[in-house]
This record gives structure tokens, sequence and C-alpha cells, in this order.
């Protein structure tokens, strides 16, 4: 065997003009690659990090809440407080039991839950229009009025409330979470539009002030008819509405703002 190594200069094979310049300029370019170092024109790719999938997950998440809420009000509404099961809430939302405990504790936790979820959106939306000073009282009121008519009586909500009147007695805490969570907030709301209707002379006297319950008493038996007496005989809740207006101002129907 013949070593290269061995055969004079002149003798040693050519590697072709330019092919020794290609290969070290290749192998430049490889170790550049693998040091990091720009070399050459093989530009260095950053690493491409991937999608986050937090917000995708989140909204995941809060979707799989609302269906599972949406669920328990009518398995709730349907069986009652306490025959209402949370199997039933899972199969009915669509997710295993376990994936409900992931959400909820317990069943008083998603009833919370679900008061709070209908509610306060409601609660927070009247306290604004209440309290922003270029709204008359009565017109705080007609809004109040309207926002019920559509957001509870047009709604599932109504069964909430009738839920809360039937299962109340039984179940003191469910009454008490209620009182605190929406009577007390809504009772504020109507006192202060009372006491103002009244400094202003919207109202004849201040015994809706006194007695803010004499506010919501005809949406209160709007719901009851609603749910007993509908089918028998159907409640005009905009007439009542009215002819409940013109009981607190004392004002014929067509002076109404």
């Amino acid at each position: 065997m013949v070593k290269v190594q061995n055969l004079p200069q002149k003798a040693r094979p050519a590697l072709g003009p330019g092919r020794g310049s290609a290969r070290a300029k290749a192998a430049g370019q490889v170790t550049g690659q693998v040091t990091g170092k720009v070399t050459g024109k093989v530009p260095v790719k950053a690493p491409v990090q991937a999608p986050s999938k937090r917000p995708a997950r989140r909204s995941t998440a809060e979707a799989r809440r609302r269906s599972i809420l949406a669920a328990a009000l009518t398995v709730f509404a349907s069986h009652g407080f306490a025959a209402a099961r949370l199997d039933d809430v899972a199969a009915r939302a669509g997710v295993a039991k376990g994936t409900l405990y992931l959400y909820f504790r317990d069943k008083e936790a998603l009833f919370e839950a679900l008061v709070r979820s209908a509610v306060s959106p409601l609660l927070q939306h009247m306290s604004k229009v209440a309290a922003a000073p270029e709204i008359s009282p009565l017109q705080a009121l007609e809004t109040f009025f309207a926002l019920f008519a559509k957001e509870v009586l047009g709604t599932e909500r109504k069964l909430l409330l009738r839920l809360i009147v039937a299962e109340g007695p039984r179940f003191p805490a469910i009454a008490e979470f209620y009182y605190r969570e929406v009577v007390t907030h809504g009772l504020r709301i109507m006192r202060a539009l009372a006491e103002r209707a009244a400094r202003e002379g919207a109202f004849t006297s201040d015994a809706a002030a006194r007695f803010p319950q004499l506010i919501v008493a005809p949406l209160l038996v709007a719901v009851l008819w609603d749910g007993l007496f509908a089918r028998i005989d159907p409640l005009d809740v905009e007439g009542l509405l009215r002819a409940h207006r013109q009981v607190l101002t004392g004002k014929p129907e067509e002076d109404a703002p």
C-alpha cells in the first residue's frame, strides 16, 4: 500500500480548484451552527417557541364553568335543592363528576356561584344607573322594571327566584345567603331611589323610602304568578308595572316620563 504522506509533493492528488476552500467553508459553517457563531452566509435561526396555550385553556375552562352553572340551574329548578344531584348536573353539562369538583367543592358552593353569576351583573348595572345624577329617579325606576322584565321574567333566572321562595323555608342557609348577596343590595338601591324621588317630589310620600320592598313587590308577584297561574290567567306584567308606577307617583300614565 502506498502511503500518501510518502509521495512527492507533485505526486499528491490535487483537490481541484476551490474544492479545498469549499470543504473548509462547509466545515466552518457546521462549526458555526454548533457553537452559535455566525460564519459564512448561513444565518443562525433562533429556536422557535410554541405559542402559549394558556389563553385557550382559560377560555375552555370558563366555557365549561358556564355550562356547569347553566346545567345546575335546570337541575335545581326541576328537582329542588335537596333532591338535586351533582351527578345529574355533571351529566347535563357533559362533564365528568370529578371535573365538576374541580370548579365547585360541593352542592352549596355550586348554588352560591349560580346565584352570584345570575344576579350580580344585574345589581351592578342597576347600582350604576341609580347613582347617575343625570338620570332621574323615575327614569331609573323605569330602567329597573324593564331590566327585571327582560333579564329575569324573560329568562331562566326566574327559576332561581322561584327556587329561593320554595326551598328557603326548608334550608335557612340558602335563604340567608340569598338575602345577604341579593336582597340587601337590591333594597339599598331601591331605598336610595325612593329617598331621592321623595325629596324631588316624584313620589307622593316617603313610604317607599321607609319600605323599599313596596317597589319590588309587583315584580315578585309577577314571578310567582307566572309559575302558578300563567296557563290559567296570564298576567299583563307591563300593565301591572305601569299601574304600580301610578301608585308610587300619584300621576296618570300619560304624565310619566
